[in-house]
């Protein structure tokens, strides 16, 4: 016997009870939601409702401001931190997370607290101006990843610099010869 050839024994599976479909069937009028009442109706109640008392959501304050959902977090990593690696060496997101500075898939930002005593190639999503400083002072160099993409003219304006294809006229001699 193999798992394609296995069967559930009879009786096992039953087809699932169609409510509505007549009083023969035993779940007919009312659909086994008794007689009136707000468990018989269809539309229940909204969403967050709390049966008349003050709703939650009303009770609390609201408070000034606003949650942005494109705010940039990064992992923060000082120049004083990147003493431990040796001279020339090239540091980026995989390093850092070795060396436990920072977790994995965060975007990382080299801040310029401390001092550097070392020439090193340093890969970040973002640098601030005096870590960029110290860091290419020293004759390192840093690379920002993942910048951003410069685009190309928009669609629109393309289209109306290119010159439009000219169309030969029609002259009433050739437009029906059959007329002549």
């Amino acid at each position: 016997m193999q798992l394609h050839e296995l069967k559930s024994p009879a009786g096992s599976r039953s087809k699932k009870q169609r409510v509505g479909r007549g009083t023969g069937s035993g779940r007919g009028k009312t659909s086994g939601r008794g007689q009136k009442g707000q468990n018989a109706r269809s539309e229940g109640f909204r969403l967050g409702f709390e049966g008349g008392q003050m709703p939650y959501a009303q009770r609390i304050p609201k408070l000034p401001g606003f949650k942005n959902p494109f705010k940039k977090t990064y992992a923060v990593v000082n120049i004083s931190k990147l003493r431990r690696f040796g001279d020339g060496a090239t540091i980026d997101a995989e390093v850092l997370v070795e060396a436990g500075l920072v977790r994995e898939g965060e975007e990382i930002k080299v801040l310029g607290t401390g001092d550097l005593n070392r020439k090193l190639i340093v890969e970040a999503h973002a640098f601030s101006n005096s870590a960029r400083a110290a860091i290419e002072s020293k004759g390192g160099s840093v690379k920002v990843l993942g910048e951003k993409r410069v685009r190309g003219p928009k669609r629109s304006q393309s289209r109306a610099a290119a010159p439009k294809p000219e169309v030969p006229e029609v002259t009433e001699a050739s437009s029906s010869p059959a007329e002549a």
